[in-house]
């Protein structure tokens, strides 16, 4: 059986870079394709389904910030964006617009892909790899379920689209209902490192979280609760 390869779009503005990332990736047996400005990125995003994308914040035209805030519109594809050391703000603008990881400038290639690698493997983009299996991984709330195997998330009878890191941080809370978390804990432990302690990422994510199960359940959306002053928690209905 042939293995399914993962295809990477490379986005960067310096032929150098991407000449760079596409030697790693393709020694680790990734299909790299390249775009060098923000506007042809999007374009290519938006007519195929990648599995990842490898962005730059500074691009020509429209910058890797607004490129995935337009994307995220119509699609949950897994970004890393590339950043330049002391570009903090727009790590932050970028985490706020759906930006699943970061990798600061001059990168170590192995760096590069482990977070490739490691978010590939939480990927909702592989969820077809498991929808044979029946899960004893599930969690089953009135209005939501959760299929840790696929990635896959349903409210209100209807499958709900999110980005591996709004996955994340919905299965987090899922596996211990009821219990609040502090934003400090939800950064360290679902962003897996103290990036740089922003914790208005964690409100956006749950605010997007929120609107995007409220589309198909307000019940289900209304279960992340916030306490205020300490965190969030996901509540079960009693």
């Amino acid at each position: 059986m042939t293995e399914q390869l993962h295809t990477i779009l490379v986005v960067d503005d310096e032929e150098r870079i991407r000449r760079l990332l596409r030697m790693y990736l393709e020694k680790e047996h990734f299909v790299i394709e390249e775009a060098e400005d923000g506007e042809s990125a999007l374009r290519k995003a938006q007519e195929k389904d990648y599995d990842l994308i490898l962005l730059d914040v500074m691009l020509p035209g429209i910058d890797g910030v607004e490129v995935c805030a337009r994307l995220r519109q119509t699609k949950a594809t897994p970004v890393i964006m590339l950043t330049a050391k002391g570009e903090e703000t727009n790590r932050v603008q970028g985490f706020e617009v759906g930006v699943d990881d970061y990798v600061v400038k001059p990168f170590s290639p192995r760096e590069v892909i482990y977070r490739v690698k490691a978010i590939l493997r939480r990927s909702s983009a592989t969820a077809f790899l498991s929808k044979e299996q029946h899960s004893s991984n599930n969690i089953v709330f009135p209005n939501l379920m959760i299929e840790h195997d696929a990635h896959r998330v349903t409210a209100g009878g209807q499958e709900v689209s999110l980005t591996p890191k709004e996955y994340e941080l919905l299965h987090y809370l899922a596996v211990s209902p009821d219990k609040v978390f502090s934003r400090e804990q939800l950064l360290k432990d679902v962003w897996n490192y103290e990036f740089f302690g922003d914790l208005r990422t964690v409100d956006t994510h749950v605010k997007r979280l929120r609107e995007k199960l409220n589309k198909v359940s307000p019940d289900a959306a209304a279960m992340i609760t916030t306490v205020w002053g300490v965190g969030y928690k996901l509540e079960v209905p009693r």
